[in-house]
């Protein structure tokens, strides 16, 4: 995947945003505008191009220009599907927040 083609699909509002994703995302403390800063912001850290129904990948990026902030985001070419939204911590990831912690 191609983050500036998420970030333009992201950018012409051509977002998908399912019931799952809206209720986890409010439960985590998040906005709508905090995912779009971080895929705005962002950097593909992994790429799930076997995910069904769309590909799909895990964006590091910042809200707010400082609270980190990993979306998860899938794309068709047409829409971009945002599939959750979380703050990282340091329990899964190493402290840069791309690295998956092994064990």
């Amino acid at each position: 995947m191609i983050i500036e083609n998420i970030q333009k699909l992201c950018t012409d509002r051509k977002i998908r945003w399912s019931a799952h994703s809206l209720a986890r995302i409010q439960e985590r403390g998040l906005s709508r505008n905090d995912v779009i800063d971080c895929i705005l912001s962002g950097e593909i850290i992994e790429d799930y191009p076997e995910d069904f129904p769309h590909p799909s990948c895990l964006i590091l990026g910042y809200a707010d220009s400082s609270k980190a902030v990993h979306s998860v985001v899938g794309t068709d070419g047409e829409y971009i599907y945002i599939i959750t939204a979380y703050i990282p911590n340091t329990n899964k990831f190493e402290k840069d927040l791309k690295t998956r912690k092994r064990g």
